[in-house]
C-alpha cells in the first residue's frame, strides 16, 4: 500500500534547543526516522551530535542523515531541499517519518509550500511545525540568548536573502508553528511560564498549543503522531515488527510529566452522513474546543471507496484517500467517522458526540 511520509520541520533560534529536542525524539520515538539538518559556520550544529545518537544502524546513517551546510535552507529551498527530500525518499518504504531541523535564521514558510511540489506532494504531508523558544532568553526581553552568535550565523551565510528583524523572525516561526514549545523552563518559576504561555497564545494560530519542556524531553507521539501501535488497538492493523516505548490507552488518561500537563485521550467512532468540507470545519471546532494536540483517523463517505485519512495537529490538518486495512472499523451504512483524539482538556467520547451532534444537526 502506497502510503504518505509525514514531514515534522522543527524551528526556532540559534540556542532555543533544537538539537537537543532532536535527539531525544531520534532515541526515545521507537521511529525509523530520516533526519535533514540546516546548520552551518562556525556556530553551526557537529553532526556528530546526530550520528551519535545511534538513532539508525551505522550503515544507514548516510542516506538517512542528511546536512545541509550551503546557507539558511529556506533560500536555498530549489536547489538544496527538493533533491534532498527526493533523496531521503528512496527510503520510503523503510522509514517512518523525515524530521527537518532548520537554521535559527530559517522561515518555515518557504519550506511549507516547497512541500506541496508537484513532484513530491503525492508522497509526503506536513505532520507538524514545531517552534523551539529559548524561555529564559525570553522572559529576558528577547528569543535570542545569544545575538553575537546570531550575527555571526547572519554574516557566514552567503546565501542568506532576508535579513529579516529577529522580531519579524520570531512573529513568523511563531505564527508558522502547530506546536510551540517552551525550552529550559526548569529554570524558570510556574508564574513566568505561564505569563509567557499566555503572551505566545495571542500570537499563534487558534487550536496551536503551548507546551513548557527541560532538556528536550516531551511524548515523541505528541509531534511525530501515533504509531502503528495505536491502530494495532483502534484496528488491529500493525504492520512494523518492533517494539515500542508507549502507547496510549483510548479510555483512560495519561500524565506525562515531561511535558508538565496531562494528556488525555478520546476514540470516537460514529455512523454519519457528512462532507469533507463539513468534516474539516467539525475537526478544527473539536480542536479548539478541546484544546487538542492531535487527531488521527478516518473518515468514509458513501459516494467514495476509499476512506479519507486524517491527519492533525493543532489546527494543521492533512487529508487524502487511501485504503484503510483490511481489518479497520467501517461503518454499516456507507459513512462513518473514525478517529483518536489526544488533548490537553479532558475529553470524553461523550462530549466530542454531543458537539458533533450539535454541529451536524
Amino acid at each position: 500500500m502506497l502510503k504518505r511520509i509525514p514531514v515534522t520541520i522543527i524551528t526556532g533560534f540559534l540556542g532555543s534547543g533544537k538539537t537537543t529536542l532532536l535527539r531525544y525524539l531520534l532515541q526515545k520515538s521507537n521511529q525509523r526516522l530520516a533526519v535533514m539538518v540546516n546548520e552551518f559556520g562556525s556556530v553551526g550544529l557537529d553532526g556528530d551530535l546526530i550520528r551519535s545518537c545511534g538513532f539508525c544502524p551505522e550503515d544507514e546513517v548516510e542516506g538517512r542523515l542528511v546536512e545541509l551546510n550551503n546557507g539558511c535552507l529556506c533560500c536555498t529551498v530549489q536547489d538544496d531541499f527538493l533533491p534532498t527530500i527526493e533523496k531521503l525518499l528512496l527510503w520510503a518504504d523503510r522509514i517512518d517519518g523525515i524530521v527537518i531541523e532548520t537554521s535559527g535564521l530559517a522561515l518555515p514558510k518557504p519550506l511549507l509550500k516547497a512541500i506541496a511540489w508537484p513532484q513530491i506532494r503525492s508522497k509526503v504531508f506536513v505532520n507538524a511545525v514545531v517552534t523551539l523558544v529559548d524561555s529564559q532568553a525570553l522572559v529576558q526581553g528577547s528569543p535570542v540568548f545569544d545575538h553575537q552568535a546570531l550575527q555571526r550565523q547572519r554574516e557566514e551565510d552567503e546565501s542568506l536573502d532576508h535579513l529579516t528583524p529577529i522580531e519579524d523572525l520570531f512573529s513568523d516561526q511563531l505564527s508558522s508553528a502547530d506546536m510551540v514549545l517552551l525550552s529550559r523552563s526548569d529554570l524558570l518559576d510556574s508564574d513566568s511560564i505561564e505569563s509567557l504561555k499566555k503572551n505566545i497564545s495571542k500570537e499563534v494560530r487558534p487550536g496551536s498549543s503551548v507546551i513548557s519542556i527541560s532538556n528536550g524531553e516531551i511524548d515523541p507521539s505528541l509531534i511525530l503522531g501515533f504509531r502503528k501501535d495505536h491502530d494495532h488497538e483502534h484496528d488491529h492493523d500493525h504492520d512494523h515488527d518492533h517494539d515500542h516505548d508507549h502507547d496510549h490507552d483510548h479510555e483512560h488518561d495519561h500524565d506525562h510529566e515531561h511535558e508538565h500537563v496531562r494528556i488525555f485521550s478520546s476514540s470516537i467512532r460514529l455512523e454519519l452522513n457528512i462532507s469533507q468540507s463539513e468534516c474539516e470545519k467539525l475537526l478544527l471546532e473539536i480542536s479548539k474546543d478541546f484544546q487538542v494536540l492531535r487527531i488521527k483517523g478516518r473518515i468514509w463517505f458513501l459516494e467514495r471507496n476509499l476512506p479519507l485519512q486524517i491527519q492533525m495537529v493543532g489546527p494543521r490538518i492533512s487529508t487524502w484517500f487511501e485504503e484503510a486495512p483490511d481489518r479497520a472499523w467501517s461503518p454499516k451504512n456507507g459513512s462513518g467517522l473514525d478517529i483518536i483524539v489526544l488533548s490537553l482538556d479532558e475529553c470524553s467520547e461523550d462530549r466530542i458526540r454531543k458537539l458533533i451532534s450539535e454541529r451536524i444537526s
